[in-house]
């Protein structure tokens, strides 16, 4: 199958807002270049000062998005939605467009996904890179075509209160699980157990050879593939979903048939303009706001589950 991949040029003060602008567009297939701080993070991540010289000539003001859209999907619609919403935040950008293998599409990105420091405990290693000397929890992935590297802020964000919150012995519900990563950090920081549900088949496989990667398989790890309300049963100490505002507020309709009481639900993939709404849907549906986190422009919401009736 082939791909068309998308090329995005903006200027680096650009480069937040942009990305979370594409982001939207896809959920996987994502990649940036920025080779603003080059020699700084060389430094600090490889621990070398000698730096290719392809690399010492790329530009420092400008960074390239990459795009890619599968064959059964129109590129046309991602640019569209791109220069309209580019445009309403006066970002200027310069959009190209090419096809390449999917061969290729599985591959180019990975050189761009390192491992990734979370919070206190957690690293996050893409599997073809070397295990490195650390303390830390090593949570090994390798995305595929699902939503999840870790390195996004949404998913940051997210793993951050998975970190402070998921407690040992905690029964934690992940909802639209893609990778499989946030089930996989809650085991790590000692669920008991983490079930996982995505509407995506292509996902659900991810999730499940991750979890294999990293030591867990049923009954402890469990994933399965359709809607929530048709695939779970029981209540749980963690419930977390890591998706879009829209889908987070239909949620809240339902999600207390999910959560026992007190328990917490951890919210992320919420863009700064819905976190209000977000928020106040959240209160109304009978749960207190812990704590929230933001990065970027996105948000994640961690809010506790008062049960009983709403007053």
């Amino acid at each position: 199958m082939d791909w068309t991949e998308i090329f995005v040029n903006v200027n680096i003060k650009d480069i937040d807002t942009a990305s979370d602008i594409c982001t939207m567009t896809v959920p996987y297939g994502f990649y940036i270049e920025d080779y603003s701080k080059l020699e700084a993070e060389a430094c600090a991540i490889a621990h070398v000062d000698l730096i290719d010289k392809d690399l010492i000539g790329k530009p420092r003001d400008k960074a390239i998005i990459h795009i890619y859209i599968d064959s059964e999907n129109n590129p046309n619609d991602a640019v569209d939605f791109i220069k309209y919403q580019f445009e309403l935040q006066k970002i200027k950008c310069e959009i190209n467009v090419g096809k390449i293998s999917e061969e290729d599409w599985a591959n180019n990105w990975k050189k761009y996904f390192k491992p990734t420091e979370i919070g206190e405990k957690l690293l996050i290693l893409p599997e073809w890179e070397n295990k490195p000397n650390t303390k830390r929890k090593i949570l090994t992935i390798d995305p595929g075509a699902a939503f999840g590297t870790g390195t996004h802020s949404t998913t940051k964000l997210c793993l951050t209160a998975i970190e402070k919150y998921v407690q040992r012995g905690n029964k934690v519900l992940d909802i639209g699980t893609g990778s499989g990563i946030l089930s996989i950090a809650s085991l790590l920081v000692g669920a008991k157990s983490a079930f996982g549900v995505d509407i995506d088949k292509l996902a659900v496989k991810t999730a499940i050879e991750n979890g294999r990667k990293n030591g867990f398989s049923e009954p402890e790890y469990r994933i399965l593939c359709g809607d929530l309300a048709e695939k779970v049963n029981g209540k749980f100490d963690v419930c977390i979903a890591n998706i879009v505002a829209d889908v987070i507020i239909r949620l809240c309709e339902n999600i207390t048939d999910f959560i026992k009481p007190n328990g917490l639900f951890i919210t992320s993939g919420i863009i700064d303009s819905r976190a209000d709404e977000v928020t106040q849907t959240i209160k109304s549906s009978n749960f207190e706001i812990v704590e929230t986190y933001n990065e970027r422009g996105w948000y994640c919401i961690v809010s506790r589950y008062n049960g009983g009736t709403i007053c």
